[in-house]
């Protein structure tokens, strides 16, 4: 997600759908308490996950 490649790059390159990658995309983001992908980034880097 920090390098700024789609979803549909990350499904590709994890051989699954554009809908099961914006499916755990938004699990991570309700799971980290925060609504967008650039949430998710800045909370990952603020706590030193990415």
């Amino acid at each position: 997600m920090a390098d700024a490649i789609s979803l549909q790059e990350i499904a590709d390159r994890l051989f699954i759908t554009y809908a099961t990658a914006k499916r755990h995309a938004v699990n991570i983001y309700s799971k980290r308490g925060v609504h967008n992908r650039w949430e998710a980034v800045a909370f990952a880097r603020k706590n030193g996950i990415s």
